[in-house]
């Protein structure tokens, strides 16, 4: 496709192309004719951002939401597919900044496309061994730290790599992040590909990190290049997705297919060498100048005048608090972006319209939705502050507390995922509620992280997290029971990315939320002054954590006292191992 045909026929970030809502529905109707090999379809499906749950006869959606941004019409559109195609009425934030329908009919599939397609949202490569979404910092743009706005770059990156004919079939998928400065807000380093922006002798540049990921390796990427300049960084990541796509050991493994592999098994230096003889090939000699692909927006054409008129509530100390957790400065004088906190990233129907019309009102019509399973206002006048608060109440959303201990971080889990091992979600809600009555104020243990997955993939971020989390059955006298296996230490902020430390015992489900407060209070007792927790945990290691947890490993034999403990948060069975073959690795 030419760029001039790119251009006409694109309503959003990512092309969107409404004959493939025709084919999927066509497609459909085959398969369930038992006219299409279940297996093709499988990867037919994926590729169009449609994934099987646990339950049968059941999808998930996944929409794409490069680097985060979305515009009111689109929060709208959002909230329509709510109403119509989702049995639950909702959105579910992720931590790659898609937005994931759950329960969705496969014949109603297409429908939702459309729906979004009007409004330039795709599904396009949201699944499968593709290039998944793109995601980026919600401050990109309005950050007083950066060297230049990543956003377009973002996009183009977005733009370029989809329906390429190197990432339709590649071994497995690959994440990608762009970060806004030198902080890496992004998380650069749990990707595949990650980018920082820098600038050498005024010329603008990425240094480019390749291999990063959590799941059952976790690794933090290493630098393949400190900086490579805007017109190559595109010819550079295809150099790494041609290496990638035709390393044929990594396919014969679909659990150890990610490029993190290969480059650990090679060395970054030896991958360094590879990318340059791959970059000596016929293909990597034209241009590679992403201009034409560039998303270029003035966002300041569309924002409110920092002079304009609000009421003005009276001040309370829970606006205060709100103010001092959730709303940051931006680099253009007056303005204010406002962080939204999402109750476990989820987003009801009418709360999809509501946050539209603010966003139109108080943000200049757009926000951000973030890594984290938030969202963010950007252009805010800082004199509709107050109303933006009470607005944000009326619809649900004026919790404090963004980015702390209290902002927890879960995956689905065992409500929807094959995949899943154990209830996340019900747990996150468990914790949630344990951390409120702790009342925490001391600052150190407010700025912590608690992240959970219900497996060991990573979904939510468990490997980062300062006490996380992931899924797995232990055996007890009476069978099996729900539990977790813990890492301590985890980091991702202001640069210093690390994977928490993992501990021997797996914790009941049911007592995680108190051997969560056994090892916080062990923290208050045992650091040193003005100690982070992730550096309390690394200098004390993982035994140290051991008897804490012991005494909350033991579950007796079945019977009226011990019964919750065989049942997992939120479930009302006994607790069995179910886990389907997950459709990551098709």
């Amino acid at each position: 496709m030419t760029t001039t045909e790119f251009k006409q026929r694109t309503s959003g970030i990512i092309d969107v192309m409404p004959e493939e809502f025709d084919d999927f529905e066509l497609q459909v109707k085959r398969f369930q004719a038992g006219e299409f090999d279940e297996t093709e379809f499988l990867a037919y499906r994926l590729k169009q951002g449609v994934y099987g749950q646990r339950q049968p006869d059941a999808q998930m959606i996944r929409v794409k939401i490069p680097f985060g941004g979305l515009k009111a019409d689109q929060l709208d559109a959002l909230g329509e597919v709510s109403a119509k195609y989702v049995p639950l009425n909702k959105g579910h934030v992720t931590t790659r900044e898609n937005i994931q329908y759950h329960h969705v009919k496969l014949e109603d599939a297409a429908h939702v496309m459309r729906v979004l397609g009007e409004v330039g949202l795709t599904t396009r490569e949201a699944c499968g061994n593709t290039v998944r979404n793109v995601t980026g910092c919600a401050m990109a743009g309005v950050c007083s730290d950066e060297l230049f706005d990543v956003t377009p770059y973002a996009a183009a990156y977005a733009r370029y790599f989809v329906r390429h004919p190197y990432t339709q079939a590649l071994p497995r998928k690959v994440k990608t992040a762009f970060s806004g400065c030198a902080r890496d807000c992004a998380i650069t380093g749990i990707h595949d590909v990650g980018f920082i922006p820098k600038v050498e002798g005024g010329q603008r540049g990425f240094e480019i990190r390749v291999g990063g990921g959590t799941s059952i390796m976790p690794k933090i990427a290493p630098t393949l290049y400190d900086f490579v300049p805007v017109d190559e960084y595109l010819k550079v990541t295809e150099a790494v997705l041609r290496i990638f796509h035709h390393t044929a050991w990594l396919r014969k493994n679909k659990m150890k297919a990610r490029i993190k592999f290969h480059i650990a098994q090679v060395g970054i230096d030896a991958f360094r060498k590879e990318v340059e003889e791959e970059l000596r090939g016929d293909w990597a000699q034209r241009s590679f100048d992403p201009t034409s692909l560039l998303f270029i927006e003035d966002e300041s054409l569309d924002a409110p005048p920092v002079n304009s008129m609000y009421g003005n509530g009276a001040s309370s100390s829970e606006f205060e608090h709100w103010v001092e957790t959730n709303v940051v400065d931006q680099k253009q004088t007056g303005y204010k972006a406002v962080n939204v906190k999402l109750y476990q990233g989820d987003i009801q129907a009418d709360q999809f319209h509501k946050l539209a019309d603010m966003a139109r009102k108080y943000a200049g019509g757009r926000a951000r939705i973030t890594h984290q399973q938030n969202l963010t206002f950007r252009w805010v006048p800082e004199g509709a502050l107050h109303s933006v608060w009470e607005e944000l109440n009326e619809i649900g959303f004026g919790q404090s507390g963004i980015h702390e201990i209290s902002d927890v971080v879960s995956c689905p889990g065992t409500d929807s995922c094959k995949l899943g091992i154990t209830s996340s979600m019900g747990l996150g809600r468990a914790v949630m509620d344990k951390i409120e009555g702790m009342n925490i104020d001391d600052p150190l243990t407010r700025r912590m992280h608690v992240k959970m997955s219900g497996c060991p993939n990573g979904c939510g971020q468990h490997h980062v997290a300062d006490i996380g989390f992931h899924g797995a059955a232990s055996k007890a006298p009476s069978g099996q029971v729900p539990a977790y296996e813990l890492f301590l230490g985890g980091s991702y902020e202001e640069g210093d990315t690390r994977i928490g430390l993992r501990t021997r015992t797996k914790v009941p489900a049911k007592r995680v939320p108190d051997a969560l407060e056994k090892v916080i209070k062990f923290y208050w007792a045992y650091r040193e002054q003005g100690e982070e927790f992730k550096d309390f945990a690394a200098r004390l290691g993982p035994k140290e954590f051991e008897p804490i947890l012991q005494e909350f490993k033991e579950v007796g034999e079945l019977n009226r006292d011990t019964l919750q403990e065989y049942i997992d948060w939120d479930k009302t069975v006994k607790y069995k191992l179910e886990r389907g073959e997950g459709e990551c690795a098709v």
